[in-house]
């Protein structure tokens, strides 16, 4: 899966391995590309086969590929969180032209958006990383935002990507068990999303909302009902973020661009998708 050349005359692409581990090095230790040790090799050669991989998408291949295996063994836990993070952008990584009034709502995720993923909230100028991850932790479904961007709309956008490939016939599997959220995915449209594709939700309801029904009477609708024993686990979505942040230029974005940021987030899936699989025995 992973690219054999450049697409050009010339030597084919070596030493995937090393690359990865630069790249991986780089994104951990949180340094500028220039400083990457020269046991990785030109520090050109390893952003250059970093941007090429963000472009056409290769972690999102090969992270659909050890789902789908993971999927087989049985290591997917349906009961999927959802939440999100803010991350600090960096001065380094903000000094792009960009349309401040981009949408929040992406769905080509290998398309650069018009405001690089990069919005204004309390924290300055910050990165929003959505994610959905199963129920031990492990990422599923990642997508970028504004930091000023709400996570409601968000929603959708992660439940209709999340798609995980038979490693045999049949079709892909796209609906867990169970979706699990805070107060702040509260609303009538992710209920209604989640009841017509036949998905338990798990949300608990705002004060205000609860408020406002009450006030409405019987036109108010039933009172919302979940499972709060199962929302207690709804935290591996933290925990989630806390493992991401574990790599210092995650936790602070310094990339210009939305699609090497997120490239990274993928490739951090990728990293502990393949530990959950070998860990089996199994070489992805």
């Amino acid at each position: 899966m992973m690219p054999s050349s450049t697409g050009k005359a010339g030597r084919p692409f070596k030493d995937h391995r090393l690359i990865t581990e630069g790249i991986i090095y780089r994104y951990r230790a949180g340094i500028p590309w220039r400083d990457l040790p020269e046991h990785f090799g030109s520090w050109k050669t390893v952003w250059k086969r970093h941007r090429r991989y963000s472009n056409d998408g290769t972690w999102d291949t090969v992270l659909g590929a050890l789902l789908s295996r993971a999927d087989t063994q049985g290591l997917i836990n349906w009961e999927v969180s959802v939440d999100s993070t803010v991350n600090r952008a960096h001065q380094h990584g903000t000094n792009l032209t960009r349309d401040t009034g981009g949408t929040s709502n992406y769905k080509n995720l290998l398309v650069e958006p018009a405001d690089h993923a990069i919005g204004r909230s309390r924290g300055g100028l910050t990165t929003k990383i959505h994610a959905l991850v199963d129920g031990n932790r492990r990422p599923l479904v990642l997508i970028l935002g504004p930091g000023q961007g709400g996570d409601s709309p968000m929603f959708a956008n992660l439940m209709d990507a999340l798609k995980v490939e038979k490693t045999g016939p049949g079709a892909a599997r796209r609906r867990p068990e169970r979706a699990m959220a805070d107060k702040a995915y509260s609303s009538r449209a992710i209920r209604k999303y989640l009841r017509e594709h036949g998905i338990q939700c798990v949300i608990p309801e705002k004060e205000d909302q609860k408020e406002n029904r009450k006030r409405r009477g019987s036109a108010g609708g039933r009172p919302v009902t979940y499972d709060k024993e199962a929302y207690k686990r709804r935290n591996v979505v933290e925990c989630s973020f806390n493992t991401l942040k574990q790599w210092r230029s995650l936790a602070t974005r310094y990339d210009k661009l939305a699609l090497t940021y997120r490239s990274a987030v993928m490739l951090q899936a990728v990293v502990i998708w393949s530990a959950a699989i070998t860990t089996l025995g199994d070489t992805p």
